[in-house]
């Protein structure tokens, strides 16, 4: 297996393995055993004492396509120095792992937390110019801000203005970092994280196989190699069953949009992207498509479930049990129970699919749902001629951010374009995209799991375009099913309904609105 050095001129990603299950390779052949055992489990240990035959059942099961045995293992990394923009596109693009990442919302980037790729000459210079470029725009979009946040918290918190020249601790500590999450929008996506991120050993070869694809190739093979090489330190028999990773031109991507179409599709982005807008009709979250008969499936799910006809228990009687908080007071537990309860895993059956444009820092949020996937783009192809980006709601609110955010934007597609004309491929092109950038997919989910995320995305703290985007899904599942739009809401409403105390469950954090009094289609708010 490989084990280059790192390109870039920035430092290299740093990975660590800080907890592993014990004998993953041998687990999975004891699990696989244990299927067919007369005499009951067969442990690790029992396999050990058979290499050959161990072998050989692990060679079997693994080319034969039977790799829940392989999911029982699971490794945690700690890994530093990695671009966003490769968090995005590659870990956290697929629903099966857990992260907990450093938040740019509540975390200040410094100047020296940027990937560079590797890049030379007047190539790199125009990449590092960009760069200072952003962040310095970033610091001063925070200066710019900072008033106008103290003004709307103070109108919303009066209690706590400043007394005697001294802020109380709560604003001084919640003022800063929301002007920090709006500039944040100017910054690169090749800005670093640090992270812990757990994947089953089966999750980490797919990563192996597959680690050479769009958008950012040489981060992504680094970065896996550096995983699966600790996991190996752990555990050599793995390597038994490890596939070489594809080769970059061998992928999907790959073999449609450069070998074949790249120079005939993008001329076409404009096009492209002046369609996707008209079709959203000033939504950023459309609804395009559901099951006509969703209320009905979710109300005979119900009555399956009971075992009832339906003159013993109606259609609104169904749908209220499972959904309304004063009869199912799951909804107002902090933990979610509702995959596991039988009666609310009947919402698995209504389904909707939306049509959305975010920008990249808030898709990073968004993706996080993993039970709600979309079929999110590959970011080289947004490297557009002209600048394609979001503009949050604060800076719109104030002329001298609104200016400085506008012309750092237009600077930076500037150098995007000088970059790509000096021949510098798209994979480090792409590091020099904003957080901005905006994305478009389609996402689909069943009314289980979004039920789970409006009720968390419609709460004021959310990041703003995602409570936008649960605000416009609310209302528009409300109009189509309003028998199961009108128990849609905020995590207070659902508590406030189920009578659960204090209504708001974000203690110091608590917003300044009395959200639950609120109807969604009221739900406005700045900050």
């Amino acid at each position: 297996m490989p084990n280059g050095t790192f390109p870039f001129h920035s430092p290299p990603p740093r990975v660590r393995l800080v907890n592993a299950f014990a004998r993953p390779y041998e687990n999975a052949v004891a699990t696989a055993r244990t299927c067919y055992s007369s005499k009951g489990i067969v442990l690790p240990e029992q396999v050990s004492a058979q290499p050959d035959l161990r072998d050989r059942i692990a060679r079997s099961i693994y080319e034969a396509g039977h790799h829940t045995t392989f999911q029982h293992g699971h490794v945690q990394f700690a890994l530093e120095n990695v671009s966003r923009h490769f968090i995005w596109s590659f870990l956290h693009s697929h629903p099966f792992y857990n992260s907990e990442q450093v938040s740019q919302r509540y975390v200040r980037v410094t100047p020296d937390q940027i990937a560079v790729p590797p890049l030379s000459g007047q190539a790199l210079d125009v990449y590092q110019q960009a760069v200072e470029r952003q962040m310095a725009a970033y610091y001063a979009l925070i200066e710019y801000l900072t008033p106008t946040v103290e003004h709307l918290y103070f109108q919303r918190f009066p209690a706590r203005a400043s007394r005697n020249g001294q802020p109380h601790p709560l604003a001084r500590r919640w003022i800063p970092k929301k002007a920090q999450e709006v500039a944040r929008y100017v910054l690169p996506v090749a800005t670093f994280a640090y992270l812990y991120h757990t994947v089953s050993v089966l999750t980490l070869l797919r990563y192996y196989r597959l680690c050479q694809q769009y958008d950012a190739p040489t981060e992504t093979r680094f970065v896996v190699e550096q995983m699966v090489q600790a996991l190996l330190r752990e555990d050599p028999l793995l390597e038994n069953i490890l596939e070489a990773p594809l080769p970059l031109e061998e992928t999907l991507e790959y073999r449609f949009w450069e070998a074949s179409l790249a120079e005939t599709v993008r001329p076409l982005s404009s096009q492209f992207r002046q369609e996707f807008d008209a079709s959203l009709e000033g939504h950023t979250s459309k609804l395009i498509s559901w099951h006509p008969d969703n209320e009905a499936l979710l109300a005979q799910a119900v009555r399956e479930v009971l075992g009832l006809p339906r003159a013993s228990l109606s259609d609104d009687e169904a749908i209220a049990l499972v959904l309304d908080p004063q009869k199912n007071r799951y909804f107002g537990e902090a933990l979610n129970v509702t995959t596991l309860s039988k009666l609310t895993r009947t919402l698995i059956h209504p389904h909707y699919t939306f049509r959305k444009k975010l920008s990249h820092t808030a898709d990073s949020q968004d993706q996080r749902h993993r039970m709600t996937p979309g079929s999110r783009p590959m970011l080289t192809a947004y490297l557009t001629d002209d600048p394609d980006y979001i503009t949050p709601a604060l800076i719109r609110e104030v002329p001298a951010a609104r200016q400085l955010y506008d012309e750092t934007m237009a600077r930076t597609w500037e150098a995007i374009n000088t970059l790509r004309g000096l021949g510098v491929p798209d994979e480090y092109v792409a590091y020099l995209l904003p957080n901005a950038v905006s994305i478009r997919f389609t996402e689909s989910a069943d009314l289980l799991n979004l039920h789970h995320k409006l009720r968390m995305r419609l709460c004021y703290n959310a990041q703003e375009e995602i409570f936008n985007a649960s605000r416009d899904e609310a209302v528009q599942i409300a109009q189509v099913n309003p028998r199961i739009g009108k128990y849609l809401g905020a995590p207070c409403t659902l508590r406030h309904a189920a009578g659960v105390k204090p209504f708001c469950p974000e203690g110091d954090r608590y917003c300044g609105v009395p959200v639950w009094q609120l109807k969604v289609e009221e739900y406005e708010r700045l900050l």
